[in-house]
């Protein structure tokens, strides 16, 4: 067992799915993130965000766990396009560039046709 990292890799009940070396030489798990796009119909407007589990953040964004944050005007959020992300990185590049665009215009072309998801960050 390693000093500084208390429980190895698969004891005491700690497992993780994909576990590799970062260039420092750190155990990082390897998780999937997503790029998800939420809407509400009783304000009519669009929230974009990441994250590693959609469902958890979904009831977060509804029960306003984010208490001063954008989603707290809305209790009816559903997601209406999540796209899988290889890292994290990855997510959080798409969701800074849809945010930037500051148009609902803009993600509802997203929404239509999601392979400009895959263009963006082609030209990353």
């Amino acid at each position: 067992m390693c000093p500084w990292f208390p429980r190895s890799i698969g004891a005491g009940g700690t497992t993780l799915k994909t576990v590799t070396l970062n260039s420092y030489g750190f155990f990082v798990s390897m998780t999937m993130h997503y790029l998800y796009i939420l809407y509400s119909k009783s304000v009519s407007r669009y929230y974009v965000g990441e994250t590693s589990d959609i469902d958890n953040r979904l009831s977060q964004h509804n029960a306003h766990y984010f208490y001063k944050s954008f989603t707290k005007s809305a209790e009816d959020w559903e997601v209406v396009l999540s796209k899988k992300c290889s890292t994290k990185a990855d997510s959080v590049y798409l969701e800074r560039f849809i945010k930037r665009m500051k148009s609902s215009k803009f993600i509802e072309k997203i929404i239509e046709d999601r392979k400009i998801l895959d263009e963006i960050l082609l030209k990353k």
